[in-house]
């Protein structure tokens, strides 16, 4: 595989200040609105394994799975002690900074399943952390990667500020395919589509390669 086409540039950020400072005070809100909320639950119902073990990584109060999906254990990592606690989906949880240290807590294949939801823009290594993610993920579990339009712009990295929403799809892609080890990458426009004025939703998912698939 080529190597990652991206320079430290595309991941520079208005605000370059330590993270764990931005996110000391708790942010007990949703960050995108009831629609998009609704059409991420049922992207998790068709997508996520039953009965599984789960990651909600970058993780805040809420993880948004669906109340009819059985699963054997969520776990949370995030940044804020507060609002994990607060987070009663959550089975455990620990505080860690992927940008600071990519390498996650946690044993190869532990998880059926990795999901992302509207934070995928502050990743300044993100080829590093899809790779992690890779290992703790058991072979054909999905990663489910969501965004929105909305986002706090000053921890936004650089490249993600200068694309479209559809170059962003492109863009998860690439952390997909530079990672290695991920097939059937995907992308979906999941907004829906009503009268009123609603935040978009928009989808990119890859499943963790296993033994005996074609080439990538």
């Amino acid at each position: 595989m080529s190597e990652a086409p991206f320079r430290p540039e595309h991941f520079r950020r208005q605000d370059e200040r330590d993270d764990a400072l931005f996110y000391t005070t708790p942010r007990l809100v949703t960050h995108i609105d009831d629609q998009a909320i609704a059409a991420l639950g049922q992207l998790y119902a068709e997508l996520l394994p039953s009965g599984g073990a789960i990651l909600d990584l970058m993780s805040s109060w809420k993880s948004h799975l669906p109340d009819e999906l059985p699963r054997r254990r969520v776990a949370g990592l995030g940044m804020n002690e507060t609002e994990l606690r607060e987070n009663e989906e959550l089975d455990d949880w620990v505080v860690h900074d992927v940008n600071r240290e990519p390498r996650l807590p946690f044993a190869d294949a532990e998880f059926d399943a990795v999901v992302l939801a509207v934070s995928v823009q502050y990743l300044t290594r993100p080829v590093d952390v899809f790779q992690e993610v890779r290992r703790i993920v058991s072979p054909g579990g999905p990663c489910i990667v969501t965004y929105s339009n909305r986002l706090f712009r000053e921890k936004a990295v650089a490249i993600w500020c200068a694309c479209s929403d559809e170059e962003r799809a492109r863009l998860i892609g690439a952390y997909f395919h530079y990672a290695g080890g991920w097939r059937g990458i995907t992308a979906q426009d999941r907004s829906v589509r009503v009268t009123a004025p609603c935040d978009p939703l928009y989808a990119v998912w890859a499943y963790a390669h296993v033994d005996g698939d074609p080439a990538q």
